[in-house]
C-alpha cells in the first residue's frame, strides 16, 4: 500500500511538471531557457533593454549615452543616480566618468550634459562644479590640434569621428555653443568624404594620414546623432548655425540611406557589403530622423526610411532585453552587444514617442 502510495505521488508531480512546462512553451512560444528574437513592440520590451542596459559594465563615454538615453527618456532619478556616480570616478582635471583607462579626452564629456541636468535639477553644488570642471578641461586643458579641434585620446594625436557625440553636445548646453560648432566644422574638415556624403572613422594629426580610412557605420551614426543633439541646444540667435547643422545632418543621413539593405539594416563598413550586418547605426539614424522632423529641419520623407530601420531593430531584441547584433563590446570589431547598443535602442524610442506624441 506504501509503495503505491510513493507510485502515485510520483506519478502526478511528473505529470504536473509536464504541465508546467507545456505551459510555459505555450505563454513565451519557445521551450524554457532559450533566448530567442522576436518583435515586441510594447512597453516590456523597451523595460527589459533597460535593464539589461543597467546591468552592463561601462566605461566613460558607455555611462555618458546611457545616462543621456535615461535623461531623454525622462528617468530623472537614474539621471542624477548616473550622473553622481561620473562625478565619483572624475579627475582632478575635470574629465568625468573615468574608471581605469587614463587617455580618453573627448569620451568623459559624454556625461556633462547628465551631470549639468542633475546640477539643476537637485541645485547640489557639487554637480555643477563638476560640469564647470569638465567644461574648462575642454576649453583650456585638452590637447588640440595647431586649429584647436580636440584630439580623442592623450597621446596618440588622432581624430575620431566618435567625438561628434561625445563633445560637441556637452559644449552646446553648457553656453558655449560657438565652440561646439567650431569642433563640429573641424571634425567635418578632417573626416568628410564630400563623394560619398560619410566620415572617415580616425586620422592621425601627426602622420598627416587617415588611421582607419573606413566609412564605420557607427561613427556616421555618432555623428548624426551628435549634430542633432547640437542643433536642438543651439540658440534661436544662431539661425545660420542650425541651419549649417541641418545641411549637414541631411547630407550624412543621405549618405547613409544610399546603402540601406531591403531588411532596414545597414553593413558594419557601411559601403562594403562583406562586413557584417550590423543594428546600432539604423538605431541613430532612426533617432536623428524623427528628431528632425520633430524640430522641422528634415521633411516627412524621411520617416517611412526611420520606421523600416525601427522595424528591423525590434526583430533584434531577445529575450533579455538584449539588442542583439550592434558592434559588440569591448572591441567593437565584431557582432554582439554594447552598452550604446542599449542606449541608442532607448533614444530611438524616446524620439519616436515625441514624435507622436500628440497624434
Amino acid at each position: 500500500m506504501k509503495s503505491k502510495i510513493i507510485f502515485y505521488t510520483l506519478r502526478n508531480v511528473i505529470i504536473y511538471g509536464c504541465i508546467l512546462i507545456l505551459q510555459s512553451d505555450l505563454l513565451f512560444g519557445e521551450p524554457m531557457f532559450q533566448a530567442n528574437i522576436k518583435n515586441k513592440d510594447n512597453p516590456m520590451t523597451i523595460q527589459k533593454v533597460k535593464n539589461a542596459m543597467l546591468a552592463m559594465q561601462r566605461r566613460a563615454w558607455e555611462q555618458g549615452v546611457a545616462a543621456q538615453a535615461l535623461l531623454e527618456m525622462g528617468e530623472t532619478d537614474l539621471v542624477v543616480l548616473f550622473a553622481k556616480d561620473a562625478v565619483v570616478n572624475q579627475r582632478k582635471d575635470g574629465r568625468l566618468g573615468l574608471n581605469g583607462d587614463d587617455r580618453p579626452v573627448a569620451d568623459p564629456a559624454s556625461n556633462g550634459e547628465p551631470v549639468l541636468y542633475a546640477a539643476k535639477m537637485t541645485g547640489d553644488v557639487n554637480l555643477q562644479k563638476a560640469a564647470d570642471r569638465m567644461l574648462e578641461f575642454l576649453l583650456y586643458k585638452a590637447p588640440k590640434t595647431p586649429d584647436g579641434i580636440i584630439y580623442h585620446n592623450y597621446i596618440e594625436n588622432m581624430l575620431w569621428v566618435d567625438a561628434f557625440y561625445m563633445v560637441p553636445p556637452f559644449l552646446a548646453v553648457a553656453g558655449r555653443p560657438d565652440e561646439a560648432l567650431k569642433q563640429i566644422a573641424g571634425y567635418r574638415k578632417y573626416l568628410w568624404n564630400a563623394d560619398k556624403n560619410l566620415y572617415y572613422h580616425i586620422w592621425d594629426q601627426d602622420r598627416q594620414k587617415y588611421e582607419r580610412k573606413l566609412l564605420w557605420g557607427v561613427g556616421n551614426g555618432w555623428a548624426a546623432a551628435g549634430m542633432t543633439r547640437v542643433l536642438m541646444a543651439l540658440p534661436d540667435s544662431m539661425p545660420e548655425g542650425k541651419t549649417m547643422l541641418a545641411g549637414y545632418i541631411k547630407q550624412v543621413i543621405d549618405g547613409c540611406l544610399v546603402y540601406q539593405r531591403p531588411d532596414g539594416l545597414f553593413h558594419d563598413i557601411v559601403d562594403d557589403p562583406a562586413t557584417f550586418v550590423e543594428t546600432n547605426l539604423a538605431q541613430m539614424l532612426a533617432y536623428s530622423i524623427y528628431r528632425g522632423i520633430k524640430g522641422g529641419w528634415l521633411a516627412k520623407d524621411y520617416l517611412p526610411f526611420a520606421d523600416k530601420m525601427r522595424k528591423a531593430v525590434y526583430t533584434k531584441v531577445d529575450d533579455f532585453g538584449l539588442v542583439q547584433g550592434v558592434c559588440g563590446a569591448p572591441n567593437f570589431d565584431r557582432p554582439g552587444t554594447a552598452t550604446e547598443g542599449q542606449a541608442f535602442f532607448l533614444l530611438m524610442e524616446a524620439a519616436f514617442n515625441d514624435l507622436h506624441k500628440q497624434e
